[in-house]
This record gives C-alpha cells, sequence and structure tokens, in this order.
C-alpha cells in the first residue's frame, strides 16, 4: 500500500469526543496529491472537518474546497477549474455489530438508501483520505476549457462507382 499523499490522522477515541479541524495542504501536500490523481497541477485545498460519535463509531462531515488545473481534451491548454464540495460518511471500527455484513444471495441496491458504515482498519482514521476521496469524485475525467468546442472532422465523401471505371481506365 502507498502512503497517503496528505495524511491527518485522527484516533477513534478523539474522534468519537468530537472535533473540528480546519485542513490546509501546503504545497508539498498539493505537489503529491496532483501527481496521486493524474492533474496537471492542484494549485489550493482546505477543508473544515466536523467529527462527532455516531453508534460505536464516527461521523465525518465536511466542506471543502479546491482549485485544480487540468489540460483540455480538445485544445489540450492547460485551464483552472474551482471545485467543492460537502460529505458526510461514517466509519466505526472492525468487528463492529454495525458494520454492513457481506451479502451471500441476490444483492438488491436502493440508489436512494444511506451508505453503510466504512470500517476501518484500526483504532484511527485518516480525514485527508476522505476529502481527496471526495475531490476525486468531483474531478472531470474528459476535461474542457470553458468555451472551446469540439468540431468534428468533415466526412469523407462516399466513393463513387465511376471510381472503380477510372481505376480500370488508368490500366
Amino acid at each position: 500500500m502507498t502512503a497517503a499523499p496528505w495524511p491527518h490522522v485522527v484516533g477513534l477515541g478523539e474522534a468519537r469526543r468530537g472535533a473540528s479541524i480546519h485542513l490546509v495542504a501546503d504545497a508539498e501536500a498539493r505537489a503529491k496529491i496532483a501527481e496521486a490523481l493524474d492533474i496537471e497541477a492542484l494549485d489550493g485545498l482546505e477543508a473544515d472537518v466536523e467529527l462527532s460519535a455516531w453508534l460505536d463509531g464516527v461521523e465525518i462531515s465536511a466542506t471543502w474546497r479546491a482549485a485544480i488545473v487540468q489540460i483540455c481534451g480538445v485544445s489540450l491548454d492547460p485551464f483552472e477549474t474551482g471545485l467543492a464540495g460537502r460529505f458526510t460518511v461514517r466509519a466505526v471500527p472492525t468487528g463492529s455489530a454495525n458494520a454492513p455484513v457481506e451479502p451471500t444471495g441476490e444483492i438488491v441496491i436502493d440508489p436512494e438508501a444511506e451508505d453503510p458504515p466504512d470500517v476501518l482498519e484500526g483504532e484511527s482514521l485518516d480525514v485527508g483520505d476522505y476529502v481527496i476521496e471526495h475531490l476525486v469524485l468531483e474531478i472531470d475525467p474528459f476535461p474542457r476549457k470553458p468555451g472551446v468546442a469540439f468540431e468534428a472532422p468533415p466526412e469523407p465523401a462516399p466513393p463513387s462507382p465511376f471510381d472503380v471505371l477510372r481505376a480500370l481506365k488508368r490500366d
């Protein structure tokens, strides 16, 4: 497993007592995140995170803002995009009675239902990873610079039946 590009680890006990955290990525962290996300640059990333107890785990609520630089898929010019988001995630410790169970039979998916809680791998959680995960979900995988439109090349003319005759005449 590779190291997290922007670690901000909080113990489960501390998170359950409640905490407010303001995260700002420094230049080194932004460079690592940009490389990990395969974008040209990350000019800014900050988040306001609230941690609180939820059942035997923790609830993570956050708002975040980012400025990314991507390469336009049409003009190949770099351009900056501002992104922002809000999320709420719940996590429980390993072995929790509230952890989701592995399905054994037919799976029924309800798109309106809440997401099941994450299961933590230890007694801590990386808040920075949760912010990056939600940043990734907002990045356009096919970026296009504002005002740039794709113009398809003209369709080739269909071959004429007389082209075959012209070819025979040359021989």
